[in-house]
C-alpha cells in the first residue's frame, strides 16, 4: 500500500488534506478517506491522460444529508470496478434511502459543475448500474419506488433543455418499465409469483417466514420420521397434507394408508392433519414441526423410534446410473446457486443477526450442502448388508468424481466429507473390501479437499475450470468473513473502502462462475424417480444417532 501526494480538484468548501490509499499497484484506482462527516467515502481515479476525480461523500447520520455526491467520469474499466465496489457494499455504511436522497440532491446540483448535462448523465448512469446490478432485489423497497418516480419526472422536465438526455431517458424508461413489472400488478390475482425457497432451520427446526406467502410460492420443508431423521420436501404453500404424505410414504417405502401427518408445537401439542388440510399453512400457523406417524402409534413421541423399517428398506440408489444421479444433483444445485444475489454474501457477513430474510437463497444452498453430506452417511449407515454397503461406498466415490467433472464443487465437497465422517470412516470391514482402484480414486478426490496452504489444491483446480461452475460456498464465505474480521470497517469514523473493495472483489467471483449457463443435458428417462429422489433427501441429522447405527452394523472389536 503506497502513499503519494496527488493533486485533487475539490469543491472549495471541502478542500482538506487528503491521503490517497492505492489499492492495487497495477491499477490507477486509489481510495481517499476524507474527513468531512462521521462516515465519509471518497475515491480517486487516475487515468493515463491525467487525473479524473471520482468522489462520493455521504454523511451517515440522522440529520438530512448535507454532503454532496461528486461523481467523476465513469469511462474506464477501473472506474466501473470502483463504482461496482460502491454499489455492492454501500449498505454497510448507508441505507438505500440515504443513497436515494444523495442522488436526488446531486441531480440538480450545478454549483461546481460547468457541464450540467454531463452531471445529470453521471447520476443517471449510476442509477442504471445500480438497478442493473440489483435487478429485482430492491423491487419491494418503498424508498426506491419513490426515488425512481421522482428522478424520472426530473429527467422529463430536463430533456427539452438538455436534448442530450434523450438517450438516457429512453434507457431510464426501460429501467422504470422493468421496475413496474414488479410493482404495478402486485395485487392482481393473475400475477405470476416469483418462486422462492424457504428452509426449516437445521438446529432450531421451527418454521419462520417473512411476510404473507402466496399459494403458488414454493418452499422446502422437513417432515420428520424420527426426532433426528427427516425427509426434505419441496412443495407449494397450497400443497395438501395428503400430497405431502404421499411423497414421504414413497420415500420411506411405507403404505400411505397406514401413515398420518401430524404437527407438533413447542408445547408438545399434537394435531393430526386431514387429507385436504393445507399442511404448510397449518405448520406456519402453529409454529410447529411436521411428523409422519404410524396411525397405530400416534400417541408415541417417536413413531419410528427403533427405525427397523427404514433399515430394512431396499437400497434404491444402487440401481441408478451414477452419472445421471450426479447430473441431477448438479442441476438442482445450479438452480439454487443461480438464484443467489451477490448482496446476500454481504448481508450474511455483516448482519449475521436478523438477516435471514436477506440471505434466503444463500442459506438454502448452504443447507443443501449439509444435507448432501448427511445423506451420504445416512444411506451407508442404514444399509445393514456388508456387500451392499461396499457397493454404496463405491457408488458415492463415482458420484463425487462425476460432480467434479460436471464442475459442481459444492456437492463434490459434500459427498467427500460425507464419506469422511467419523461414523462412516470407522467402518473398517467395509473399507477393506473397497477395490484398490476406487481407493486410489478416492485419495485423489480427497486431495482437492485438503485444507493446507489455505485450500491451495481446491483453489488451483477451481481456477482452471471454465464456467459455468458451482463453487464450494462455505469456503467462499470463509474468505469474505476473513476479510471482514481481519480489517476494521471504519477508521477514525471514516469508511475503510480498501476493505470493502477486497470484499466486493471476492463476491464478484460469483459472476465468473455464472458467465454461462449449464447445458440442457438431462438424466436418462429410465430413472423417472431420480428427480424426486434427489429433491427429497432422507437424512439423519444427529451425529449420535449416526454413531449408534455405525456401531450396530459394525460393532467395535
Amino acid at each position: 500500500l503506497s502513499r503519494q501526494p496527488v493533486p485533487v480538484v475539490d469543491p472549495p468548501h471541502r478542500r482538506k488534506k487528503i491521503n490517497p490509499l492505492y489499492l492495487d499497484k497495477f491499477s490507477f484506482v486509489a481510495v481517499f478517506l476524507l474527513r468531512v462527516a462521521p462516515y465519509t467515502f471518497a475515491a480517486c481515479l487516475q487515468e493515463k491522460s491525467g487525473l479524473v476525480l471520482s468522489l462520493l461523500c455521504v454523511e451517515n447520520s440522522l440529520p438530512p444529508l448535507t454532503n454532496v455526491l461528486y461523481l467523476g467520469l465513469f469511462l474506464s474499466s477501473s472506474a466501473e470496478t470502483l463504482l461496482d465496489d460502491f454499489l455492492l457494499t454501500y449498505t454497510v455504511f448507508m441505507t438505500t434511502d440515504d443513497l436515494c436522497q444523495a442522488l436526488l440532491r446531486q441531480y440538480p446540483f450545478i454549483k461546481y459543475e460547468t457541464d450540467v448535462s454531463c452531471r445529470k448523465r453521471k447520476v443517471l448512469h449510476l442509477v442504471s448500474q445500480w438497478t442493473s446490478l440489483y435487478k429485482d432485489w430492491l423491487h419491494e423497497d418503498e424508498h426506491l419506488k419513490q426515488f425512481l418516480k421522482t428522478i424520472y419526472r426530473n429527467v422529463l422536465d430536463d430533456v427539452y433543455e438538455y436534448p442530450i438526455l434523450e438517450k438516457d431517458l429512453k434507457e431510464f424508461q426501460k429501467i422504470l418499465g422493468m421496475h413496474r413489472r414488479h410493482t404495478v400488478d402486485e395485487y392482481s390475482p393473475h400475477r405470476k409469483n416469483k418462486t422462492f425457497f424457504h428452509q426449516f432451520s437445521l438446529k432450531e427446526n421451527w418454521l419462520q417466514h417473512r411476510g404473507t406467502m402466496n399459494e403458488t410460492e414454493e418452499i422446502f420443508c422437513r417432515v420428520y420420521i424420527t426426532e433426528h431423521s427427516y425427509v426434505s420436501v419441496k412443495a407449494q404453500v397450497s400443497t395438501s397434507a395428503q400430497e405431502i404424505l404421499k411423497i414421504v410414504a414413497e420415500k420411506i417405502q411405507y403404505p400411505e394408508e397406514e401413515l398420518a401427518l401430524v404437527t407438533v408445537t413447542f408445547s408438545g401439542e399434537k394435531q393430526e392433519l386431514q387429507p385436504n388440510d393445507l399442511a404448510i399453512s397449518k405448520s406456519f400457523e402453529s409454529s410447529s414441526r411436521m411428523f409422519v406417524y404410524r396411525k397405530d402409534l400416534t400417541d408415541s413421541l417417536n413413531p419410528f423410534a427403533e427405525n427397523e423399517e427404514l433399515q430394512q428398506r431396499s437400497v434404491r440408489i444402487l440401481g441408478i446410473n451414477t452419472w445421471d444421479l450426479a447430473l441431477e444433483l448438479t442441476n438442482f444445485d445450479w438452480s439454487l446457486f443461480n438464484a443467489i444475489h451477490e448482496q446476500e454474501l454481504i448481508y450474511f457477513t455483516f448482519s449475521r443477526q436478523g438477516s435471514a430474510e436477506n440471505t434466503e437463497n444463500l442459506s438454502l444452498l448452504l443447507q443443501r450442502c449439509n444435507e448432501v453430506q448427511l445423506w451420504v452417511a445416512t444411506e451407508i449407515l442404514l444399509c445393514s448388508q456388508l456387500c451392499k454397503r461396499v457397493q454404496l461406498v463405491k457408488k458415492f466415490i463415482k458420484i463425487a468424481a462425476h460432480c467434479k467433472a460436471q464442475r459442481n464443487l459444492n456437492s463434490f465437497f459434500a459427498i467427500v466429507m460425507g464419506l469422511n465422517t467419523a461414523s462412516v470412516s470407522r467402518l473398517s470391514q467395509t473399507w477393506e473390501k473397497i477395490p484398490g482402484k476406487f481407493k486410489k480414486l478416492f485419495t485423489e478426490l480427497e486431495s482437492l479437499t485438503d485444507p493446507s496452504l489455505n485450500h491451495k489444491a481446491y483453489r488451483d483446480a477451481f481456477k482452471k475450470m471454465k464456467s459455468p461452475k458451482i463453487p464450494f460456498m462455505p469456503l467462499l464465505l470463509k474468505d469474505v468473513t476473513f476479510i471482514h474480521e481481519g480489517n476494521k470497517t471504519f477508521l477514525d469514523n471514516l469508511v475503510n473502502f480498501e476493505k470493502l473493495h477486497m470484499i466486493a472483489d471476492t463476491v464478484r467471483s460469483l459472476r465468473h462462475c455464472r458467465n454461462n449457463q449449464f447445458g440442457n443435458e438431462v438424466p436418462s428417462k429410465e430413472h423417472h424417480e431420480l428427480k424426486p429422489y434427489v429433491h427429497h433427501l432422507h437424512v439423519i441429522d444427529n451425529q449420535q444417532a449416526l454413531f449408534e447405527l455405525s456401531h450396530r452394523i459394525e460393532p467395535r472389536v
